[in-house]
C-alpha cells in the first residue's frame, strides 16, 4: 500500500513539473516571438523613415535645397511645375534631415552642407515683412498660390520657422561651421514680422500681398493646423504679437471650447466655426506638433494631448465602423486627411469621406495611436506593397474607387519621419521645446507644460 502511495505521489510531482516546464517553455516562446515582432517592427519603422526622408534628401530641388511641392513618379504635372518648392514643406524637410542625421541614414557633413545652402537661399528668396510666400521657383521668386495669394504666407512661414528653430537648437553646440549655420537660421527666424500680420487687430492674418494688400482677408481662428503660428508669434524676440491675438483670434474669446463627443470621444475644441461638421482632417494634429510637444501641454481651453489623441482615435473608429461601407476600411486600414483624390486635392474627414485613405494620417499619428498606426504600417508594407514607392507610401489610395496614382506631396510625406521619430525618441520635440523663445511664448499665452528631455 505504501509503495502505491509513493508511486502516485511520484507521478503527481512529475506531472506538476512537466506542466511547469511546459508553461515556462510557452512563456519563453511567447517572449521570443514578441522580441522577434518588435525587431521586425523596428526595422519597418527604420525603412519608412529612411524612404520618406529621402523625399527631401534625394528628391529635393537641387538649386535651392528646398522641398519640392510635389513629386509625381509618373512624371505628369497637370498644374504646378516639378521644380516649384514649398516653404512649409521645407520646414518639415529640415526636421526630417535632422532625423536622418541622427539615425545615420544620411552623412552628417553632406547634410550640414545641404542645410547651409538652403539657409543661404532662403536669405535671398522673396520675403514680405519677413514672411516667405507659399511657393517659390528655384531662383527664390514667388510663384502665386492663387490669384490674390502672391505675397507672404504666415502659416507656411511658421512651419518653416519651426524647422529652422529645431535646426538652430541642434547645431548651436556643434562645430564652428555648424554654429555659423545655427546663427543663420536664428537671423532668418527673427526677421519674421508677426506683428505686421495682425493688421492692427486682435488676430493673425494668413496672407499679405504687395499687389493686393489684405484682400485675401483670411483671419486665422482655430481649431486647425495653425496653433504654431500663434505660439511663434508670441515667442518672437523681435516682432511679437500681443497675447490677446491668441485668446481673441485663435481661441475665439473662449467660444472654441466644445462639449461635443464623436464616436464616444470628447472633441474638446470646436473644429469648425459656424458649421455642423465635427472633426477635421488629421493633419491638424500633426503640422503644429512636429516641434511643439503636445505631451502635458495645456492651457485654459484644452489638454492638447487629449485633443490630438482623440482626433486620431476618432478617425480610427470611423474607419472601423465604416458607416459608408467603403471597401477596404478596417482596423488596419484607416486615416483621413487632406490629400490627392479621384476628384483632385480634397480635405478628407469623417464628414467629408470620399473613400480615400491617406497614409500620412495614420503614420504621422504614431505618437497618439502607436498600436493602430503600426497595424497600418504593416498593412501597407506587408499586404499592399504596390502602394509603396521610392519615397515611401504614395500620397493616397482608394480601394472603393480602385484608384491610386504614384504621386507624392511634401506636406504629406515629410511629417511621417518626424512624428515617427517623436514617437521613438522625442528628438524633434525635445529640440524645439528647448528653445528659450518657445518657452517664453508658451508662458506668455498661459500654457503649462513639462520640460521633459530639455537640457
Amino acid at each position: 500500500m505504501k509503495k502505491l502511495i509513493y508511486l502516485i505521489c511520484f507521478f503527481m510531482v512529475v506531472a506538476c513539473n512537466t506542466t511547469k516546464v511546459s508553461e515556462d517553455q510557452e512563456q519563453i516562446e511567447n517572449s521570443d516571438q514578441s522580441s522577434k515582432n518588435s525587431m521586425v517592427d523596428e526595422a519597418l519603422l527604420d525603412r519608412v523613415q529612411k524612404e520618406t526622408i529621402n523625399y527631401m534628401w534625394e528628391g529635393g530641388e537641387p538649386v535651392s535645397g528646398a522641398a519640392r511641392e510635389r513629386l509625381h513618379m509618373d512624371d505628369v504635372y497637370p498644374s504646378t511645375p516639378k521644380d516649384v518648392v514649398t516653404s512649409g514643406g521645407t520646414g518639415f524637410g529640415i526636421m526630417a534631415l535632422i532625423v536622418g542625421i541622427e539615425r545615420g541614414f544620411i552623412p552628417r557633413k553632406e547634410a550640414i552642407e545641404r542645410l547651409d545652402r538652403l539657409a543661404n537661399w532662403l536669405a535671398k528668396a522673396d520675403r514680405y515683412h519677413g514672411a516667405w510666400p507659399h511657393w517659390m521657383d528655384p531662383t527664390g521668386t514667388t510663384v502665386p498660390f492663387s490669384k490674390f495669394d502672391d505675397g507672404g504666407d504666415l502659416v507656411e512661414t511658421s512651419f518653416l520657422a519651426q524647422g529652422m528653430l529645431v535646426a538652430r537648437q541642434y547645431l548651436q553646440k556643434g562645430s564652428e561651421s555648424e554654429k555659423r549655420l545655427a546663427l543663420k537660421f536664428d537671423q532668418l527666424w527673427k526677421g519674421i514680422d508677426f506683428d505686421w500680420y495682425t493688421n492692427g487687430e486682435e488676430v493673425l492674418f494668413w496672407h499679405w500681398s504687395p499687389n493686393h494688400d489684405w484682400k485675401m482677408n483670411f483671419r486665422v481662428g482655430g481649431h486647425n493646423e495653425c496653433l504654431i503660428m500663434y505660439v511663434l508669434g508670441a515667442a518672437s524676440p523681435t516682432h511679437a504679437i500681443d497675447p490677446a491675438a491668441y485668446h481673441q483670434g485663435y481661441m475665439r474669446g473662449g467660444s472654441i471650447v466644445s462639449d461635443e463627443e464623436y464616436y464616444g470621444l470628447p472633441v474638446l475644441l470646436d473644429h469648425y466655426e459656424h458649421n455642423d461638421k465635427s472633426v477635421g482632417p488629421l493633419f491638424w494634429a500633426h503640422y503644429s506638433h512636429l516641434g511643439l510637444n503636445p505631451h502635458d501641454l495645456k492651457d485654459k481651453y484644452a489638454d492638447f494631448w487629449k485633443l490630438n489623441q482623440n482626433h486620431a482615435l476618432i478617425q480610427h473608429r470611423h474607419c472601423v465602423e465604416n458607416p459608408y461601407e467603403y471597401r477596404g476600411y478596417s482596423d488596419e486600414c484607416w486615416g483621413l486627411t487632406s490629400s490627392y483624390s479621384m476628384k483632385g486635392y480634397a480635405g478628407h474627414s469623417p464628414q467629408e469621406d470620399l473613400g480615400v485613405i491617406t497614409p500620412t494620417a495614420a503614420l504621422a499619428s504614431f505618437p497618439y495611436t502607436p498600436a493602430e498606426s503600426m497595424k497600418f504600417l504593416n498593412f501597407l508594407y506587408n499586404k499592399h506593397p504596390e502602394i509603396v514607392g521610392e519615397y515611401g507610401p504614395y500620397d493616397a489610395f482608394s480601394f472603393q474607387s480602385d484608384w491610386m496614382l504614384p504621386r507624392y506631396l511634401a506636406i504629406d510625406q515629410l511629417p511621417i519621419p518626424v512624428m515617427i521619430e517623436n514617437y521613438r525618441t522625442g528628438l524633434i520635440w525635445n529640440l524645439f521645446m528647448s528653445a528659450p523663445e518657445v518657452q517664453n511664448g508658451l508662458n506668455k499665452l498661459g500654457f503649462t507644460y513639462k520640460r521633459r528631455g530639455i537640457e
